[in-house]
C-alpha cells in the first residue's frame, strides 16, 4: 500500500468532516480539530492512500515537552501499519522541534494501541484514574533518545 504522510491543513479537515465521527473515532470532533489546527503549538499530519485520508495524528508542544494528542486510523484501514507510520512521523517531528520528552495517554482497554506504543519505544509511567470516563488512562513516555 502506497501511503503518503502530509502536514494536515484545513482542506484535509473539510474532507473528513462528514465522516470524522463514524469512520475514525467519536472522541475527536470537527471543532476540536479545527482549534488544534489553528494552534501554533500543535502539529497535525494525515496519512493518504489513493487520494483518500486514511489516518491522522497530532502533537502539542509545551516548552521542550511534546504530548501526542491523537493517532487515528480509519476503521477500514486498521491493523495495516498506518498507526506505526503516524507515530514514527510524530517522533520525527519532535526531533525536529528538539523536544526532550514525548508523552501520551491511552485507554487501558486499548490493547492494540498500547502494543503499538510499546513497539516504537514508549513505556508505561503512570495511571490517570477515570481519564476516559469510567476507564483509566495509561500515561506513557517515549524512552528512546529523541
Amino acid at each position: 500500500m502506497n501511503i503518503e504522510i502530509e502536514k494536515m491543513n484545513k482542506n484535509h479537515l473539510e474532507e473528513i468532516k462528514e465522516n470524522l465521527e463514524t469512520e475514525f473515532d467519536d472522541f475527536w470532533n470537527y471543532n476540536i480539530l479545527q482549534e488544534e489546527l489553528n494552534s501554533s503549538n500543535s502539529k497535525y499530519i494525515v496519512a493518504i492512500s489513493k487520494g483518500e485520508i486514511i489516518g491522522f495524528a497530532g502533537i502539542k508542544f509545551a516548552l521542550d515537552q511534546a504530548d501526542i494528542m491523537n493517532i487515528v486510523t480509519r476503521k477500514d484501514y486498521r491493523n495495516k501499519g498506518i498507526g506505526t507510520l503516524l507515530v514514527n512521523e510524530l517522533i520525527s517531528i519532535c526531533k525536529e522541534f528538539k523536544a526532550n520528552s514525548i508523552f501520551l495517554e491511552v485507554n487501558e482497554d486499548n490493547i492494540p494501541a498500547i502494543k503499538l506504543y510499546e513497539k516504537v519505544g514508549f513505556k508505561n509511567v503512570g495511571i490517570r484514574k477515570n481519564y476516559y470516563k469510567s476507564k483509566n488512562g495509561i500515561v506513557m513516555k517515549y524512552v528512546n533518545s529523541i
